[in-house]
């Protein structure tokens, strides 16, 4: 199979997971979720790494690479992951998806930051459409508006809040790709490399769990969402397998595009999987979506 066609099975992958996602989520602790998304995706990436790779590598890695991974790691899967869940747990996966479509904005930001290439007009048209398109998922797209021109206030705010979850998931995995670009001139293995950053990520996971358990009690979680998140997380890891796959043989903007695939994925699987009642998909939505996919490929697709 060629690149992009690993691409797109990527990011329907990425998509049937959030869809699966928000019905463990919807039954689960935030944390336990998280750690078992985590602790499920490093055993498949460990096993396919066992069965494709020369492990021997491990054994003349520098380890400021394993530490660049580590940090990877940490800010997609710990960090990002987290607010993943939170932000699906709280305004849905049909909703989250496009604010996840929001990371080459912040991945311009960072360039404009770090490396001072600012956005030419292009790449300003791209940065509009992505911020209309926030707004309309963020403040248009819940039933309420449907139904009334001014929804209640606390639903708005409660809204906004829980998109701020999908944004701060956004530029942790904007960020990330900066660690792995490091860790990579060292290891020359993507897959290698996801695979450390995910086992430091579960291994790290423990502690706050543990925490959290102390503070808590036991965590709350069903026997139907716990099956659902174990498929989820070995779905996840598959798919990140074939993103590495893709990235091997194609651009890596090519790869970011396809991947936003994802997008109507979720938005049309996940009322089937979690019910109308939790994923209720409008028109604003679909518009946001819309706004956001378009502007995410003009910043990805410009010279």
């Amino acid at each position: 199979m060629t690149g992009e066609i690993w691409a797109i099975i990527a990011g329907v992958g990425f998509g049937v997971f959030q869809s699966l996602n928000r019905r463990a989520v919807s039954g689960m602790d935030v944390y336990l979720a998280t750690f078992l998304q985590l602790l499920v995706s490093a055993l498949v990436l460990a096993v396919i790494s066992l069965l494709t790779l020369d492990l021997s590598l491990l054994s003349r890695v520098p380890i400021e690479a394993l530490v660049s991974f580590a940090l990877a790691g940490f800010i997609h899967f710990f960090v990002g992951w987290t607010f993943l869940n939170v932000s699906q747990k709280r305004i849905g996966a049909a909703r989250t998806s496009p604010l996840i479509g929001t990371t080459p904005l912040f991945a311009a930001v960072i360039a404009a930051v770090t490396l001072r290439e600012f956005p030419d007009v292009l790449s300003w048209i791209g940065i509009v459409l992505i911020i209309a398109g926030v707004y309309v998922v963020s403040n248009r797209s819940d039933p309420a508006s449907a139904d009334s021109a001014s929804p209640h206030a606390a639903e708005k705010t409660a809204l906004w809040r829980g998109s701020l979850f999908g944004l701060a998931a956004a530029f942790c995995w904007s960020l990330s790709p900066i660690f792995i670009r490091e860790g990579l001139k060292d290891l020359p293995s993507p897959l290698l490399g996801v695979t450390i950053g995910m086992i430091a990520s579960a291994a790290a996971y423990g502690l706050p769990l543990f925490l959290h358990h102390r503070q808590r009690g036991a965590l709350s979680s069903s026997n139907e969402a716990m099956a659902f998140k174990l498929v989820a997380g070995v779905l996840v890891g598959l798919s990140t397998w074939a993103r590495w796959i893709a990235l091997e043989s194609v651009e890596v903007a090519v790869v970011l595009a396809l991947s936003l695939v994802s997008v109507p994925v979720v938005i049309l699987l996940s009322p089937f999987i979690s019910g109308r009642q939790q994923e209720q998909v409008t028109a604003a939505l679909w518009a946001g979506a819309g706004l956001i996919v378009g502007g995410a490929l003009v910043l990805i697709l410009i010279p």
